[in-house]
């Protein structure tokens, strides 16, 4: 029995590594091939804290973009005045209308001002490399399509860091080698390059208007246009520290969008990310089993486990050394983050974000 429950948890355990891809933008310092105009839009609210971090690295860019709009969405801090200190244009936003989510409705005025031929969507949370702009354009370029980076993650503060496994399963959906033929496959919204053509041909985010998550939905309608959508990792190049301003807009971020992002994913990445979990969450018992014949085969999963964890952390995010070896605490924090958000869509049908109640089905304002 023994051995059969050590086999079972390297099994399980062995599904991080099918999932898991180190696909990272290519390093590129020439720039793209075909000269191009690119405008970037960042919708902002109450983003004083992370927008002037962006904004700085876009300074330091070895690729000059012919214009960066700042779409401040009815900010109540001061992220208009520090757009406005950076010199960027800043488009006012208004509430948004019936149907539209908050989100949406910023990002589709941003796009409606931009002139450039091609469109990059960044979340004022992101921090770009130098060589940032110029790979993305290289790396679409080369794939074609539409692409999108999954940004390494910053994660400063302790409950920051209870974010590791959360993290690492968004890293499983969008690199997972299952989600290439997946007629529903997403984007990641902190990071978006797109053409306008390619754009206008999956109609943008006024398809989408209503949906809460945005990005998913975003990258099925550039799919379903038949324009190839790719994902990377922000590894080196693309990085964003997501909630500084406490544990509360941690859980409410996570939360928003743990549940119903499962329905998008294809059915083998969902299978395997479910027994990576099992596996897991059973080889964290392994206090609880000590003194059992069984409790060595689950030690000995644990550590199999902590292993994986610790070679994936270099390029997942910045969560420190130590938390792989006691990845139970982040294991908790998912735990928590799953059920919060079942109750509020069963019970409320409706999740927080922002200072805005958004209803799940596409019907509420974000």
């Amino acid at each position: 029995m023994e051995t059969v429950i050590f086999v079972l948890m390297l099994c399980a355990c062995a599904a991080g590594f099918v999932l898991f891809r180190r696909n990272t933008v290519p390093v590129c310092r020439l720039g793209p091939i075909e000269p191009s105009k690119l405008s970037i839009i960042i919708p902002a609210r109450n983003e004083e804290r992370n927008l002037k971090h962006l904004l700085h690295s876009l300074e330091l860019q070895t690729y000059t973009p012919i214009e960066i709009i700042v779409v401040d969405d009815c900010s109540e801090d001061r992220t208009r005045e520090i757009a406005e200190k950076f010199g960027v244009r800043v488009i006012t936003n208004t509430e948004p209308p019936e149907g539209w989510t908050g989100k949406n409705w910023a990002v589709w005025n941003g796009y409606q001002e931009a002139t450039g031929d091609l469109i990059a969507f960044l979340d004022a949370d992101v921090r770009l490399y130098p060589h940032a702009l110029k790979s993305l354009l290289a790396a679409r370029e080369q794939t074609g399509g539409v692409i999108s980076v999954v940004p390494y993650h910053e994660a400063v503060r302790f409950y920051e860091r209870l974010a590791f496994i959360p993290n690492l399963l968004g890293l499983y959906a969008f690199t997972s080698p299952f989600e290439r033929s997946n007629p529903n496959k997403g984007l990641y919204g902190s990071c978006i390059v797109t053409t306008r053509v390619d754009y206008e041909l999956a109609r943008g985010h006024e398809s989408i208007k209503g949906e809460l998550l945005d990005d998913l939905n975003l990258g099925a309608q550039f799919m379903r246009a038949g324009i190839p959508v790719t994902n990377y990792i922000g590894y080196g190049m693309v990085s964003f520290r997501m909630y500084p301003g406490g544990i509360r807009s941690e859980i409410e971020g996570f939360s928003k969008g743990a549940v119903l992002s499962t329905s998008k994913l294809s059915g083998w990445t969902t299978s395997l990310v479910a027994v990576w979990l099992v596996g897991l969450l059973a080889a964290e018992a392994a206090p609880f089993v000590l003194g059992m014949s069984w409790a060595l085969p689950i030690a000995a999963g644990y550590l199999a486990y902590t292993i994986q964890l610790y070679s994936f952390l270099h390029y997942t995010g910045r969560f420190g050394y130590w938390l792989p070896f006691v990845h139970v605490l982040s294991s908790v924090f998912f735990l928590y983050i799953m059920l919060y958000s079942v109750y509020q869509i069963v019970f409320h049908g409706q999740v927080a974000w922002k200072g805005r109640q958004v209803k799940v089905g596409g019907r509420g304002r974000r």
